[in-house]
């Protein structure tokens, strides 16, 4: 090969190397960062959703590898305050329709896209011998305040059933709840069926009949005031489609 020749060569190398650094029309890269930034969206979740949606979450990142998900895990009702202050976020999931229905004006049109019943849960053994909630009377029973999702379904599940209960303590949400009948702190304490299993070992479940006629519906919306709207609805029909449906039966729910 002659000189000529290689030196021809080794500057249509350079110039195709130089090619390959550049921004594609329409992609502006800064200084430091790739060409294409990671969106983040926030979802702001009811505490009894903490196992589903981590796994959603997961889930959702490996088909969208350019969004990074964020959970805050509380009390809806605590949610709904935060939003109506002006709390950033992208996607709010409630417990039930009513807490959503307090930032109707500030979300999408919220979907239904799973639903929920109390139990009981006792420590391992059952030291209180509590066989349903009639048994409750004299009990160091916890359950959630009357303003969380799971405070409104246990009201109306005590009515249904004809007695009165007479709580210990009223936590912010039901995985506190949880918590205080794992650690022995009380003697039974009404959750979701999603967080007893959950729970696993730790408690043991004392289903009762009246359950299944207080039924709570999860609605999901995004935002309106999002950064990332279109990340944020493709989260919400995610949760919503045929993974959603997976998920949340794995972990207990019922799915449309």
């Amino acid at each position: 090969m002659s000189k000529l020749k290689m030196i021809a060569g080794g500057m249509l190398a350079l110039t195709l190397l130089a090619g390959c650094g550049q921004a594609q029309p329409g992609q502006e890269v800064q200084p430091g960062q790739a060409p294409a930034e990671r969106k983040t969206v926030t979802v702001l979740a009811a505490a009894s959703l903490t196992e589903s949606f981590d796994e959603l979450g997961k889930r959702f990142t490996a088909d969208h590898p350019d969004v990074e998900v964020r959970f805050d895990y509380q009390g809806s009702s605590t949610l709904a305050e935060q939003i109506k202050q002006g709390r950033p976020g992208d996607v709010f999931a409630s417990a039930d329709d009513k807490n959503m229905a307090k930032v109707a004006d500030l979300v999408s049109p919220p979907q239904t896209f799973a639903t929920n019943r109390l139990t009981l849960v006792v420590p391992p053994g059952n030291p209180g011998h509590v066989t349903s909630l009639h048994d409750l009377g004299g009990k160091k029973l916890v359950v959630c305040a009357p303003q969380v999702p799971c405070g409104a379904a246990t009201q109306k599940v005590a009515q249904v059933a004809g007695v009165g209960l007479q709580p210990v303590s009223e936590e912010n949400d039901v995985k506190q709840v949880l918590q205080k009948v794992v650690a022995g702190e009380a003697d039974a304490g009404l959750v979701y069926v999603t967080d007893a299993e959950a729970a696993g070992e730790q408690v043991q479940v004392i289903d009762f009949p009246e359950s299944p006629q207080v039924v709570n519906s999860y609605p999901i919306a995004t935002v309106k005031d999002s950064q990332q709207a279109q990340a944020a609805d493709e989260f919400v029909s995610f949760v919503r489609g045929p993974v959603g449906h997976e998920v949340l039966g794995a972990h207990g729910f019922d799915v449309p």
